[in-house]
């Protein structure tokens, strides 16, 4: 069975006077990776929506044209495979940050004061009134959009 990783590796003896400096400039370049994350899955989120905005319009040009056959078919395929793919986005850009955050409360064991730590228990973890976590409701818009998928492409198939 493989050990955890040591994610402090030296104290302050062995590294030297700018232990807690440099340290604290880990932390903070740390931090702000997390925030990219959240930035980069809001963007794909954007992106997505459109994507999937531009091929619901697509569909319902098709299906009102002289036009429709395989198309009618084709753009919920489509559809489907975007969404499904968006899922799997927002899943893992989920666990990303679960661990980056983990990673964080780790850290911050070693500062003054441990911020993010005492906010996620003020916030009862996501679990309780205070606070319930975004990704929990985002994972369900393409969950929505790959049930009006399968919804066109059988009426697309039907007719």
């Amino acid at each position: 069975m493989e050990s955890k990783p040591l994610l402090i590796r030296n104290t302050k003896e062995s590294y030297g006077d700018s232990f807690k400096a440099d340290l604290f400039e880990q932390y903070k370049h740390y931090v702000e990776s997390a925030e990219k994350i959240s930035e980069r899955r809001v963007s794909a989120n954007n992106y997505l929506l459109t994507v999937n905005a531009f091929l619901v319009t697509l569909y319902s040009l098709v299906a009102a044209s002289k036009y429709k056959s395989w198309w009618s078919v084709l753009v919920p395929v489509a559809g489907f495979l975007v969404s499904l793919n968006w899922h799997r986005i927002i899943t893992s850009y989920r666990d990303l940050n679960t661990v980056k955050f983990g990673v964080i409360h780790e850290l911050e064991q070693h500062m003054p004061a441990a911020l993010y730590d005492y906010e996620w228990k003020m916030a009862e973890k996501g679990k309780g009134k205070a606070y319930h976590p975004l990704s929990h409701l985002e994972r369900w818009v393409p969950i929505i959009f790959m049930i009006l998928y399968l919804l066109l492409g059988v009426i697309g198939f039907i007719g």
